[in-house]
């Protein structure tokens, strides 16, 4: 019997990800953290719980999302702290990073992002932590928030949608990344060029390739141009979100080959969805921007084997039904946003285990890039010494898709209908499981270290 034997709170027996490969393992938990990992067949560790995973699951690290739209204060009604992290629990996610907008006040400052953190604290059921904003009005102001804890500054190159979050010029852009390189911060960019948008605007209506012809690949070109451009002359850390245009990867692998600071993500729905298999009308499916072809989404998946995209994260951005359906299926009028929070891990992974790439990679692009991405040490991956985020997850399980019983605040998901393979049996944060469906609220609220 091993000597630290009465000290375990949890042993989790079963196959376990470990340093990137499925191997069987027992790991054993004090407090919050894995303080023992051990692969000895003939030793079994015990604690005061012990759980032995069925044949047909396997223990992963927690996903680490460092992109979704809480929308609390503000937009309540859209989501909330409360609703956001319980789906995120049920989906295997136990740390999120929430974006600056469309909650009022935007986390333009510091001010703001204390009324954040104030609603977080109320009712998270995951650790939560904070992207500040990058506006005009909030230049020259940005290392007050750096130095208060946010994780980086967002910004906009075209309209955001809403009038409390404008974008950011050329010139402007330029602007904050040299304010930023001067402390070290981090940019992450939405990059749309409104030029090319204001050229490409049509009359809308309920034809899916139509609205996709109002945002085409030029648009994301142009824009992730000028950061390029913009990294270059300033030295600064910049990421580009949610790519959706495969003709980007070019220009990005060159630049990431001249050393530029410059990392990249995607997003399930690109990566799971297609435009061939949209309907007319059918407005839960529109985001900005938008989801492509079929021949568009392989090349994506391609640049996340190559290594020109870093990672996956949902965008989680979902409003009230009556705004998401908004227009009677006119594409243009209805709001944009995907809600996935809860079905990010099965989305992506039914989608690669289609192409027979292992579920070893997604947890890697899900998981262990995001958290060294956003610098969340002890988080990523399963460690002596590190976090005891792990989720229980069954990869083969069905998992039919009804958005009425998703967990986020209004019912509505591009993904439902759909049938995907991969459940969540367990979610363990710090070591505790957590239940989705309970008042219970064990997340932290996260400062950059």
């Amino acid at each position: 019997m091993d000597s630290m034997t009465d000290s375990y709170d949890l042993v989790i027996r079963g196959t376990v990800l470990l340093e990137g490969a499925f191997r069987p393992a027992q790991v054993a938990i004090v407090g919050d953290s894995v303080v023992r990992i051990s692969d000895a067949a003939d030793e079994d560790l015990e604690g005061a719980e012990v759980r032995v995973l069925a044949d047909d699951e396997l223990l992963l690290p927690g996903i680490v999302d460092t992109h979704v739209h809480i929308n609390e204060p503000g937009r309540t009604e859209w989501e909330g702290f409360a609703t956001a992290t319980r789906a995120a629990a049920a989906g295997g996610v136990t740390t999120l990073i929430d974006m600056p907008l469309n909650s009022i006040p935007p986390t333009i400052s510091v001010a703001a992002l204390e009324v954040k953190r104030a609603a977080a604290a109320e009712g998270s059921a995951v650790d939560v932590g904070f992207w500040g904003g990058a506006v005009p009005d909030s230049l020259g102001t940005l290392e007050q928030l750096w130095d208060a804890g946010v994780f980086g500054f967002k910004a906009f190159l075209s309209p955001s949608g809403v009038d409390e979050f404008p974008h950011l010029s050329r010139e402007q852009l330029f602007q904050a990344l040299e304010e930023i390189a001067g402390f070290g911060g981090l940019l992450i960019v939405h990059a749309e060029d409104p030029a090319v948008l204001d050229r490409s605007a049509n009359d809308g209506g309920v034809n899916y390739p139509h609205f996709v012809e109002s945002r085409p690949p030029e648009a994301e070109l142009d824009a992730i141009r000028s950061v390029i451009d913009g990294v270059r002359a300033t030295g600064a850390r910049a990421h580009i979100l949610h790519l959706s245009s495969a003709a980007a990867l070019p220009m990005l692998a060159a630049a990431r080959a001249e050393g530029l600071p410059i990392t990249v993500e995607t997003c399930p729905h690109y990566l799971s969805l297609d435009e061939e298999h949209i309907p007319d009308g059918a407005t839960q499916y529109k985001c900005c921007p938008p989801i492509r072809d079929a021949a568009n989404q392989d090349a994506l998946w391609q640049g996340l084997l190559d290594g020109t995209i870093d990672f996956i994260v949902t965008d989680h951005s979902p409003s009230t039904a009556e705004r998401k359906f908004a227009g009677d299926g006119d594409f243009q009028v209805a709001w944009g946003g995907i809600a996935g929070l809860q079905l990010g891990l099965p989305a992506v992974w039914t989608a690669a285990r289609s192409r027979g790439i292992p579920l070893e990679r997604v947890v890697g692009w899900m998981s262990t890039a995001t958290a060294a991405f956003a610098g969340l040490d002890g988080k990523g991956a399963i460690v002596e010494g590190g976090r005891a985020d792990v989720v229980v997850f069954a990869p083969e399980a069905p998992l039919h898709v009804d958005a009425a019983k998703l967990l986020h605040r209004n019912p509505v998901s591009a993904y439902d209908g759909k049938d995907l393979r991969g459940v969540v049996r367990s979610t363990y944060l710090a070591g505790r499981i957590v239940d989705p469906t309970s008042d219970a609220h064990p997340g932290r609220l996260l400062s950059r270290s």
